[in-house]
């Protein structure tokens, strides 16, 4: 029998949740794109900002098997027979995060003045260490920098100088300036490790994967755990003979398409075995606190995962950021530390297996606009979170933000992102020659910010 060419997404559906579809940004007071600033109205975004959908589908990035929903996404890339690395997650914040609001320059002398209406004011910070401080608003995070399971690495760009979150987006997931590769960076990290399971790399949230997962390593997409579920059946004998019934017409097709279908309903029965341990109670309400929650659930089960990515978006704040103690900022960076701090208390011990990194395609502009906002700009901040973190410390080299030191207004990029990638892989997940991985990539030496593994 000949199976049509084409993904066996009418295999799946999520049974809740709403239909795929832009989320908007929420319109707060002080959101006037005519007011202030005229490079916050020139800047491109789409009215309510970029979403995940419609940068991912500009890219054109498919899946292999999806179900509905949008917002925050996971995909998570299960192991091969015999890994021994970290489970690495990759927590993309979308929009252009404000690296210069979460970790806070308060000890240098330009930052004050650059931001006198929305920047963090030195006796609210939760000081780091001399020069930086946490936003108020992630005072759950300060505990896990306290005891060492918290770094940060500032001042982190990539060589990319695109203020346009497609462009930046797309080079920061192909991680391969310079070359016309055309994959993304964890497809070629899957693809250094042989053979790999059913779920080598699967995404909860959207039916749209990350162009950091284009090339040859299949993925499976859903929105959660819990809503990936087989179309048509609805009880256990019914979804029993479904099963087999597709794995025979299936396994008659060619392997260009019977891989697929096969792919997609063992991952339908491999998460349904997944343990819930009730932990979502932990978790603040939201999707992200949802993608984590199913993120610790997957490790706990000890499910092989090598590689998650979540996405968080609604961080593209041209207008109306807020005071350091309420408005739009405060609320998505209060989402953002709450829902880290109870993935690490929800995992504990586990946390010795992984790394978490934060990324985000670029920061901001050093100085407030006009409109009480943050226009596109370039460095940033790095959150780095796990048991083989070296935490307690602020990696990276400060540039300062004086007029001579800004690039065309913003944070200048001392770091390249894709050397703490290649320290993370290496150390912690037993990358060796990361050529085929992150080609280009200037030898330089570690910012230590991970140990080795034992």
């Amino acid at each position: 029998m000949t199976m049509p060419q084409h993904h066996p997404q009418h295999l799946l559906r999520a049974r809740r949740g709403r239909a795929p579809g832009p989320v908007p940004a929420p319109r707060r007071s002080g959101d006037d794109a005519t007011a202030g600033s005229a490079t916050a109205t020139a800047c491109g975004c789409p009215e309510d900002g970029p979403t995940r959908r419609s940068v991912l589908g500009a890219l054109g990035v498919g899946a292999l098997a999806a179900a509905a929903g949008t917002g925050t996404s996971t995909r998570v890339a299960m192991a091969a027979p015999g890994y021994t690395g970290d489970v690495l997650v990759v927590l993309s914040l979308r929009g252009g995060f404000d690296g210069l609001s979460a970790v806070a320059p308060v000890g240098d002398p330009a930052y004050a003045a650059l931001r006198p209406d929305i920047g963090v004011p030195g006796q609210a910070a939760l000081m780091l260490d001399r020069t930086f401080g946490l936003h108020p608003s992630l005072r759950a995070l300060k505990p896990l920098y306290d005891s060492g399971q918290l770094g940060v690495v500032h001042a982190v760009g990539q060589a990319s100088r695109s203020r346009s979150h497609f462009s930046a987006m797309e080079e920061m997931e192909r991680a391969a300036p310079g070359t016309s590769l055309r994959t993304g960076w964890l497809d070629r990290t899957l693809g250094t490790r042989g053979q790999l399971s059913p779920l080598a790399a699967l995404q909860v949230g959207s039916p749209i994967a990350s162009s950091g997962f284009a090339g040859p390593v299949p993925e499976v997409t859903m929105r959660t755990i819990g809503t990936f579920v087989m179309d048509g059946p609805d009880t256990d004998v019914e979804r029993a003979r479904w099963n087999q019934a597709l794995r025979t017409l299936h396994g008659e097709g060619p392997r260009t398409v019977s891989a697929a279908g096969l792919a997609a309903v063992d991952a339908v029965e491999r998460l349904r075995a997944v343990p819930d341990a009730g932990a979502r109670g932990l978790y603040p309400t939201g999707e992200l606190g949802d993608a984590l929650c199913d993120v610790a659930r997957l490790v706990r089960a000890r499910a092989g995962v090598q590689v998650v990515a979540v996405d968080s978006g609604d961080w593209d704040m041209h207008a109306g950021l807020g005071r350091h103690d309420r408005g739009w900022m405060s609320e998505k960076l209060t989402e953002l530390g709450n829902a880290l701090a109870a993935f690490a208390r929800d995992l504990g011990p586990l946390m010795s297996g992984v790394t978490l990194m934060t990324l985000s395609e670029f920061g901001r502009r050093a100085g407030q606009n006009g409109s009480g906002g943050l226009d596109h700009g370039h460095a940033n901040a790095v959150l780095m979170m796990g048991g083989g973190v070296v935490g307690g410390r602020v990696h990276g080299r400060w540039p300062g933000l004086g007029g001579s030191q800004l690039d065309d207004g913003a944070l200048a990029g001392t770091t390249d992102y894709r050397t703490v990638v290649a320290e993370v892989l290496q150390k912690r997940c037993g990358a060796g020659s990361l050529a085929e991985v992150l080609p280009g990539l200037p030898s330089v030496a570690p910012l230590g910010v991970v140990r080795a593994r034992a």
